[in-house]
């Protein structure tokens, strides 16, 4: 029997989306504090980013595994919701720990289980508005994880200015301790509220049955299983060789450029992780060879080269979108406490009173991006989803360049509300344009690819951004962040390259025609 999917009501969509409130608290706290943590645990300001590096590089393996396993699987709890619980029960243990790392290499240990943690819980739920909604919700689905992120994201990063400012805890650390108390407590509400927020969703919200996923299926043929139709056997061998052996003998290129114009040890992971890729699709050609059938790194890495057009067209723009905020997280307490503050001492009070400002303008820019998220839909029926996500990352890269005019303190909110106006977007818009374009079976695992357009570039600021700021420009981290403000300007033109398959304008049209 065919059926569509109904249509959920605003608090089912609130239900299933709540989830993400605790998971953005905990990045939300990462984001906002891991530097500041890095720092005073005597991380120089050029190697923060490789300390990072943990963050990008977990995302990148976890996610599309979780997104696969999630799409096979099925459970008392259901498909996605094993995971989401799983996660948030991993990670708010990890939060509890971070602030009390004793040394550097154990606090980057302990970002890197975090990091690892969040993307099981949070991957799940991108599938999940897949999963939950018809086509003509699924902005609406996305846009209210866009509130939650915000909101989630506002409370967590003013949290140390909250609980210093209104409740008396310090801010600078006391007798022997290394991080302040005000931080410790900060992740401490953190870790309860993540897990308190997951297991809302969870109890909350069932997932449909297999039986009726079959059904909801057959009736709503996405685009993508139209192009895939037509597509390449999955099983190209040589293509795997092929491209195996290119991205070896591109990583060892890299390596030998490295070396020869001694750039810094960071930019070796870009060069590593090329060579590793292809390693990867060798060894898939190897078993699918040897053993004529499919595991689930076969079945990634032959879906990644089978993508739909849009989501090719999309990676482009994520690349370029992440980018700029990855330099953000990574360098806006040094470029701030430095050409603001004129600090460059992570122990000293105005150092800390700079980093805590940080955290109030994070809340900032994440608390537009949570009231500006239900607007978009109403801006995406009047202009496209192409246009709001257009006229957003404009925004967003205008507000990042302007904090290099700006000297005083409480001004830099002006640039933050651009910053948030992109982070809405960014969050909402690429997935609701790419859910149309998927194939429903293959939601997960093709949510956790997309991942990698947001990863990859994180990588690549990881590995060069310490060296950029070492050689380019002069250890003044302000200059970082204007280096994302172009990036995300020029992610912005190349939104209309995007071809959205599945917008409700087209459709409205056409069902006016016929």
């Amino acid at each position: 029997m065919i059926r569509s999917k109904p249509r959920l009501s605003f608090w089912q969509i609130w239900n299933m989306s709540f989830g993400f409130f605790g998971i953005q608290f905990g990045f939300a706290l990462q984001n906002a504090n891991v530097s500041r943590i890095f720092e005073t645990l005597g991380a120089q300001i050029d190697k923060i980013p490789i300390l990072w590096i943990a963050a990008p590089v977990t995302g990148l393996i976890i996610q599309p595994i979780i997104g696969h396993m999630s799409d096979n699987t099925w459970g008392r709890l259901g498909r996605r919701r094993p995971y989401f619980l799983t996660g948030a029960l991993l990670a708010s243990t990890a939060l509890f720990f971070m602030p009390n790392s004793p040394a550097l290499w154990i606090a980057a240990g302990t970002l890197w289980i975090m990091d690892a943690s969040i993307n099981i819980s949070m991957e799940p739920f991108r599938a999940f508005v897949g999963d939950m909604l018809p086509s003509e919700q699924r902005t609406t689905g996305f846009a209210m994880q866009s509130f939650f992120i915000g909101t989630g994201a506002v409370i967590a990063s003013i949290l140390p200015y909250i609980l210093t400012n209104w409740f008396k805890v310090p801010t600078v650390p006391i007798g022997n301790a290394k991080i302040p108390p005000n931080v410790k407590w900060s992740f401490y509400i953190g870790g309860i509220i993540f897990l308190l927020s997951v297991l809302w969703t969870v109890i909350t919200t069932k997932e449909y049955s297999p039986k009726e996923m079959k059904a909801f299926n057959a009736s709503d043929e996405s685009q993508s299983e139209k192009e895939q139709k037509q597509a390449r056997p999955a099983s190209k061998i040589p293509a795997f060789y092929r491209l195996g052996i290119y991205w070896i003998l591109g990583g060892i290129l890299l390596s030998l450029l490295t070396w020869y114009i001694h750039a810094e040890a960071e930019v070796y992971v870009l060069s590593g992780g090329c060579a590793a890729y292809g390693l990867l699709l060798i060894l898939a050609g190897l078993y699918k060879l040897t053993l004529n059938r499919s595991n689930g790194l076969v079945t990634i890495l032959t879906d990644l080269n089978n993508m739909p057009s849009t989501m090719k067209q999309l990676a482009v723009v994520q690349f370029f979108s992440w980018f700029a905020l990855f330099a953000m997280w990574i360098y806006t307490t040094a470029g701030i406490t430095s050409h603001i503050y004129g600090t460059t001492d992570p122990k000293s009070e105005l150092y800390n009173v700079g980093a805590n400002w940080v955290g109030v303008l994070f809340g900032f820019y994440n608390g537009f991006a949570a009231i500006i998220a239900f607007l978009l839909p109403v801006l995406a029926k009047y202009t496209g989803r192409k246009w709001t996500h257009t006229i957003a990352l404009m925004a967003g890269g205008l507000g990042f360049i302007s904090i290099y005019f700006f000297h005083n303190p409480t001004w830099l909110i002006l640039p933050m509300l651009g910053v948030g106006f992109a982070w809405a977007s960014i969050l909402s818009m690429p997935y609701a344009i790419l859910t149309g374009s998927l194939p429903p079976e293959k939601m997960g695992t093709y949510m956790g690819i997309f991942n990698f357009f947001i990863v990859i570039p994180q990588i690549l600021a990881a590995s060069i951004l310490g060296f950029l700021v070492r050689h380019l420009f002069a250890d003044q981290a302000i200059f970082a962040l204007m280096l994302g403000g172009g990036s995300m300007i020029l992610a912005a033109a190349l939104v209309f390259w995007v071809n959205d398959v599945d917008d409700p304008r087209k459709k409205s049209k056409l069902t006016k025609i016929n």
